[in-house]
């Protein structure tokens, strides 16, 4: 029996009203690979990783996890298939009112999968892995610099081992030192795990950084899609203007 994809994604479309932001998206991720999809503000990226994860239902079109279909899964199924996933959310989204290692943990602690106190040995377990003290934990994200709230975010995506994890503009807000020493630990963290990775973002540092195979969304359409050390060649207008961040070529021309 061939190898299944650990997420596979076939003719998927959304649209809002009249707007189409996805439009008949085919995307296989086998097990391990780190994809990373790019494209500019508002071209449907985070609605793509909404659907996957189920946050929003494709209008058409079939999206699977380890060859299981997801679109039409009840509440119960559903629940049972997250557990395979972490999340990086863009900003970090901490929550202000409890500790660090409170938010590491949380998911496990609603769900009532571990005790208050292996939470925290978990919480610092983490925090090691992403280059944090034990002292940290219990701090609050308000006591946190950007770059540490970020890796806290991190901690929380990996505290449950996922087999799968989303990155939603990870470096968004940070230097370039610090968004570099985050790009280096989501690569750690996911080889550490074995982990089938799925990242947005227009940081083509990050894009250089973390990825095995690029595909670059436009107009609702995975217009390429490649490995990662063939974007600078890809002998295509767009993903070449994007890249380089150039003014001129077919995607300026196209908003004015």
């Amino acid at each position: 029996m061939p190898n299944v994809p650990k997420i596979q994604l076939t003719g998927v479309c959304k649209r809002f009203g009249k707007k189409i932001v996805l439009d008949g998206i085919d995307l296989a991720i086998e097990k391990g690979e780190s994809v990373v999809v790019i494209g500019g503000s508002g071209t449907g990226k985070s609605v793509l990783i909404k659907c996957i994860l189920g946050l929003l239902t494709p209008d058409k079109g079939s999206i699977k996890i380890d060859g299981q279909e997801v679109t039409k899964l009840s509440r119960a199924e559903r629940e049972k298939v997250m557990r395979k996933f972490g999340m990086l959310f863009q900003g970090g989204a901490l929550f202000d009112s409890l500790p660090v290692w409170e938010n590491i943990t949380f998911a496990l602690l609603q769900n009532k999968e571990i005790t208050r106190t292996k939470a925290k040995d978990l919480a610092i377990e983490k925090l090691k892995s992403v280059g944090l003290g034990a002292d940290v934990a219990n701090l609050s994200p308000a006591e946190l610099s950007g770059g540490m709230q970020k890796r806290v975010a991190l901690a929380r995506a990996i505290a449950a081992d996922p087999e799968i994890i989303f990155f939603d503009e990870p470096t968004t807000g940070l230097d370039p030192i610090m968004a570099d020493v985050i790009n280096e630990l989501i690569v750690k963290c996911s080889k550490e795990l074995g982990a089938t990775t799925l990242s947005i973002t227009h940081d083509m540092a990050s894009v250089r950084k973390i990825a095995s195979q690029v595909a670059m969304l436009y107009n609702g359409k995975l217009i390429w899609q490649g490995e990662a050390g063939n974007i600078d060649h890809s002998n295509n207008d767009y993903v070449d203007q994007f890249v380089h961040g150039r003014a001129e070529g077919p995607i300026a021309a196209g908003v004015r």
